[in-house]
């Protein structure tokens, strides 16, 4: 069996059962912080997959990285160390996640600009693309100065460009053909 279907299979588990305790969204967030985590500290995959350490260890450590795991999850954790899985928890973790948002029409959005952006810039751009999707935003901004200016818009599969660099972009290409 390859490392999609069980990890989806235990993340639909865990999320039927946070559902049936109410705390699903609380899950949602120390998974959320689970894979985090694993991106931010590359050791953890390693050290979680390290055969030589205890489990209560493997459970600590994955306890500390969910930024301290409700009952619900340390006995979902108990079980994937139980059955030998911790290696695919990442993806579980990610599984999980993805599921989630789906079940509660989350979707992610991201806006970009040369510049920082005000709070009131960035909840009405979170706004706008709430009402165009009829779904909850999770909404973050990014700077990158290489974009000169204007800003880039994306959420689920669409990308607006409306960058200064995009547009000088544009207008070379004009002038090639």
């Amino acid at each position: 069996m390859d490392i999609g279907v069980i990890s989806v299979r235990y993340a639909r588990a865990l999320l039927k059962t946070s559902m049936e305790f109410n705390n699903s969204e609380d899950v949602y967030k120390e998974m959320q912080r689970l894979a985090q985590s694993y991106i931010e500290v590359p050791d953890l995959r390693h050290t979680i997959d390290n055969p030589m350490l205890a489990k209560e260890t493997k459970r600590q450590l994955l306890s500390t990285a969910s930024g301290g795991a409700c009952e619900l999850t340390l006995r979902f954790f108990d079980i994937v160390l139980r059955e030998d899985r911790e290696d695919m928890i990442q993806f579980m973790a990610n599984s999980y996640i993805t599921l989630y948002r789906k079940q509660n029409n989350i979707i992610r959005g991201k806006l970009t600009t040369a510049v920082p952006v005000s709070v009131d810039v960035k909840s009405k751009m979170q706004r706008m693309v709430e009402n165009m999707t009829n779904g909850t935003v999770e909404f973050e901004t990014e700077v990158d100065a290489d974009i000169m200016g204007g800003f880039v818009l994306e959420y689920d599969t669409y990308r607006m460009d409306a960058s200064v660099k995009n547009r000088l972009r544009e207008i070379l290409q004009q002038l090639k053909n």
